[in-house]
This record gives structure tokens, sequence and C-alpha cells, in this order.
């Protein structure tokens, strides 16, 4: 009789993706010489910089290929520190800034160094669905708190409060967030780093979609506080997302146990990528970032617009990161048979909101306007014809 192998009870609790499904038929679809325009997944059709990638190439020809220190390059770390300076107006030491493999690395530091088995770590519902599942490898419990547009979909220090525990070990905020695109306004900001403070917690915000803000002044948590912790990645603003690089800012009494833990975890960042990301810094490769901004920005306003024609609700305005959270009760109450159905009938993907939480998911869906507008027009006729046969 063959034994059943044998997995870690934690295994059971980390839930796959919804929008796997939604990608995998669209894939089978394509392979059977359909046309299907993709804005299920958060990765704009925008390659890596030039600059970037010439770089990448020298350091191979170079044999630049050897372990760098566990916490990244020190040439990496102050061009990050002097990027933040210059573009978010904010002091750090080269020493807290901690390079990762991608921002899930840095998630992984943080939450190792803070949370103990049985202690939550407060988030939002809707939120990033890996964040609770990285709280639940740690043994320790994601307390998710439910949120709409009266809070743009985002946790206050009010929140906060009301739901801590003696168990509470941190909170985690992102800003802008997956999947609604809505941002913590810097007065709240400075109100939640307090009011964590004053409860005697961590605050981590995830600022993976720095530099793709719309309308508004970009700021970091870091900018408020030197007690917080702040994610970010290469991925999305600098277009590198296969190149697995993030960063963490650490505060000053967590230093030594993330070196120490990112030596055990990851011995160093991937080599090849922080020699490309040196190249990220120029101005010319900074003012193609901003033009991609901009144009993103332009997506954003034309798929609002379509969509709202279309009869979906849009009830808290995205201004940043990619990403509409949409409302779909007046269509359907079931989010993933609505995706499964306009993907078989329309050929468009998107997201289904029971990828990002429980609360209303079933009513909810996630466009990324992650292609040029022509295709978006293209996606949105299907989409008005898929409606009017509902």
């Amino acid at each position: 009789m063959h034994k059943k192998s044998q997995l870690a009870d934690r295994i059971g609790d980390i839930q796959p993706f919804y929008v796997m499904d939604i990608l995998s038929r669209a894939q089978q679809l394509e392979a059977q010489g359909h046309d299907v325009i993709h804005l299920e997944v958060g990765e704009p059709d925008f390659a890596t910089p030039p600059r970037v990638k010439q770089a990448a190439i020298e350091a191979i020809n170079q044999d630049k290929t050897q372990y760098t220190p566990a916490t990244g390059l020190p040439e990496l770390k102050n061009q990050l520190s002097r990027y933040y300076q210059q573009r978010l107006n904010t002091e750090l030491a080269d020493k807290n800034i901690v390079i990762t493999p991608g921002a899930s690395g840095a998630l992984q530091l943080a939450l190792s160094v803070l949370v103990n088995p049985g202690q939550n770590v407060l988030m939002s519902d809707p939120g990033y669905p890996c964040n609770r599942h990285f709280v639940r490898l740690l043994d320790g419990y994601a307390q998710t708190i439910a949120v709409g547009p009266e809070s743009g979909y985002q946790l206050t220090s009010e929140l906060i409060e009301a739901h801590w525990d003696s168990k509470t070990a941190a909170v985690l905020i992102a800003s802008p967030s997956n999947p609604t695109g809505t941002r913590v306004a810097h007065r709240e900001m400075q109100r939640i780093i307090d009011t964590v403070k004053r409860l005697g917690g961590v605050l981590l915000v995830d600022e993976i979609y720095q530099g793709l803000v719309y309308e508004q002044t970009d700021f970091s948590a870091a900018a408020l506080s030197d007690h917080v912790f702040v994610i970010n990645s290469f991925s999305k603003f600098f277009a590198m997302t296969g190149w697995r690089l993030g960063w963490l800012v650490v505060p000053d009494d967590y230093l030594e146990a993330v070196e120490r833990l990112a030596q055990n975890l990851f011995l160093s960042p991937p080599t090849i990528s922080q020699y490309a990301a040196l190249s990220a810094f120029s101005a010319d490769t900074l003012a193609l970032l901003d033009s991609r901004r901009d144009e993103l920005e332009k997506r954003r306003d034309f798929l609002i617009k379509g969509l709202l024609s279309s009869g979906f609700q849009i009830s808290a305005h995205p201004q940043g990161a990619f990403y509409l959270y949409a409302d779909i009760s007046r269509f359907s109450t079931d989010s993933f048979t609505f995706c499964r159905q306009l993907l078989e009938d329309s050929h468009v993907a998107i997201t289904p909101g029971i990828d990002f939480g429980s609360h209303q998911a079933h009513l909810h869906v996630r466009f990324a306007y992650t292609q040029r507008i022509e295709k978006l027009q293209q996606a949105l006729e299907r989409i008005h014809k898929f409606i009017e046969l509902y």
C-alpha cells in the first residue's frame, strides 16, 4: 500500500490562487487559437529598461556571479538611499536597507523576526493573499479586518485600536494596495504609526507600488518614523518582475537579527539582478519609468470610464498601482463564476475577488490595466456585449 506523503498541518491553510485557474484556462483557450485579453495578472506589458538589461549582460561577461553580502551589495544600498532622498525626501542610512530576493523575501524576513507562534498580525480584507499565508507559515494568525470604500479599503488607526488584543504583534498595511489601488493618506499614516507604537506593536508597510502613484505626492512611511519596517521591490515601478529583487527598510533595533536570518535563509540576494539594478537609477531610465507611470494613469482613466458605462461600480478611486476593484453585484453574486463565464464567452481574463479575502469578495472582481489602451478598448467592447447577455 502506498504511504500517504507527510505534510505539515499548516500546509492545509495555504490556499491556491483562484486566478491561477483563470490563467490556466486562458492559456488552454489560446492554445486552441483564441485571442484572450489578459487583465488578470499584475504585470504590465513593459519590458525591463534597456540600460538595466545591458548592465546584467556586462555583469555576466565580467564574471560577477559570486555571492554578495547577505544583505546586498553596498553600492546598491547607497543608490537606494540616494533614491529615497532625491525622490521621496526621506533620509535613510545605507545600513538600514537590506536587499532581498523580491518583496516576498523582505516580508519573510520582517515577519520572521517579529511574530511568535500564536501571535496575530492585523491586515485588511480585501488584501494580497500571500500576506496572510506568510503569517500562517510562522504559526501565527492573520487577523483580517473588513474594510470598505468608506476608508478607501484601508485600515485606519481607529480600526487597528478596536481590533488590537494581547496576542497582536504587528500590523501590515499596503499603500498603494492590491487589489484596490488605494493609498493611506499622509496624515492617517502618521496616526497609524503613533497608534501602533502606543499599543506596543510594530508596523510593516508594503510599498511595492511606490512610484506608481497618480495625482498625489508620493511619500514613504520611512519618512515618518524610524521604527517602521518598509517593504519594497524592483518588480513594479522598475519593471523587473522576473529578476526577483526587493528590499527591506529595517529599524536599528532589528538589524542584527534580520542580517542573521538573511544569512541563513538566502545566503545572498540574486547577484546578477543586483548589478542590473544599479543601472535602474540613471536619469534616462527614471524618465522612462515616469513616462510609463503616466501611461498607466491614462489606462486607469480609460478603463474606469468604460467599466462604469457598462454598469460596474467602482466605489473607491484607485490612486496608485494598476488595479481596479469593481463591484459586480448588479450582475452576479459569485465572482469566480462571473470570471469563468467572461473568459469562456468573451475571452477576457480578470481576477475574482475571492482571491483577496472574504469580506464581500464574491461581489467584486479585480481588473489589472496592464495592457495598452487599444487592448483595453477591445476588452471593454467584449465585456459590454457579455454584460448585455448575462
